[in-house]
């Protein structure tokens, strides 16, 4: 056998198999998102065997970008779990015959109750697919593995077509990548959706004005220890900044340094900072920042300094 040729052939059934899903898709896919988008409860998933671990993935997909989902076990439904289900929900069945028993079973409910929901599905002429009002089909052909037997390609569809459902659904609801960091606080993604304004500096931040000396701007970095100078007028308006790295340059490359050092700053500032709101995201500013640069000044709409971000807060929080 040769391994590499096997691991192609699969990835190669798959693929086609999602092209082709691509290129079928229709009214109907439209109709299952709108009957989605405009339900004042939940959806529902659930399917037995492998159907039933996409189901569970496609409900945690649904709930984190907006939609909110849980999946139910079919066999649990007979024992008590058609309590979790109600009229305002929508269900999103999941299996490739169609006929499963288990799944029946919710079927015969769903319709007892006059529960409308959406079948995922390879066999259009099954039982499922025509108690559902959609039908969104698989079209496998055969399935990827050496006997075409265990759920390959079926599965792969099937996981494709619900995450087609919950991007446009996300689309539609004009889900923001803020909202998105409402349902993933943890981990480096989530903090990278936190806004700056979690982590910036505020307090005896290194302000000074236009007519400020070098050696007065130096000692104000010392004391606020955060690298740099902001320079603003009489106003509190931002004019520029000053970094302890230009002063260090300044003074190895000039052999005054007494008079260098009673130059103001408004002589060597940068006048053209890169500066950020409050309400960046965390991951834009780490973008900004570009490796090149340790320290944004934080601004409101009037152009007045109200914080600094430094890398290392970035850093401190794992933010990347």
């Amino acid at each position: 056998m040769n391994i590499i040729e096997r691991g192609k052939t699969t990835l190669l059934l798959e693929s086609e198999n999602l092209k082709m899903l691509s290129d079928t898709l229709d009214v109907n896919f439209e109709n299952a998102v709108k009957e989605l988008f405009k339900i004042s409860g939940r959806v529902i998933t659930s399917g037995v065997g492998k159907s039933g671990h996409i189901a569970r993935k496609a409900a945690s997909t649904f709930a984190s970008t907006g939609t909110p989902s849980f999946f139910v076990d079919p066999n649990e439904c007979m024992h008590g779990d058609f309590g979790m289900i109600t009229k305002d929900d929508y269900c999103l069945l999941y299996s490739k015959g169609g006929e499963s028993r288990e799944i029946i079973e919710l079927v015969n409910w769903l319709c007892r109750q006059d529960i409308p929901y959406i079948a995922i599905t390879n066999e259009v002429e099954s039982t499922l697919s025509k108690n559902a009002k959609i039908t969104l089909p698989t079209y496998v052909k055969e399935e990827a593995c050496p006997l075409k037997l265990a759920p390959t390609v079926s599965t792969t569809a099937s996981l494709a077509l619900s995450d087609a459902l919950a991007t446009s659904l996300m689309e539609l609801r004009g889900f923001r990548a803020e909202d998105f960091a409402v349902f993933h606080p943890g981990g480096s993604l989530g903090r990278q959706l936190a806004k700056v304004k979690s982590i910036m500096h505020t307090n005896n931040l290194p302000i000074i004005n236009l007519t400020t000396t070098l050696n007065e701007a130096l000692i104000k970095i010392i004391e606020c220890k955060l690298g740099m100078a902001i320079v603003v007028d009489g106003n509190n308006k931002l004019k520029g900044i000053i970094v302890d790295g230009d002063l260090k340059r300044l003074l190895v490359n000039n052999n005054d340094t007494k008079n260098i050092l009673l130059k103001e700053v408004k002589d060597i500032m940068n006048t053209s900072p890169k500066v950020i709101y409050e309400d960046t995201l965390i991951g834009e500013a780490l973008h900004i920042m570009e490796g090149k640069i340790t320290n944004l000044v934080v601004i409101n709409s009037d152009n007045n300094p109200i914080g600094i971000v430094h890398i290392h807060d970035i850093l401190k929080i794992k933010a990347f």
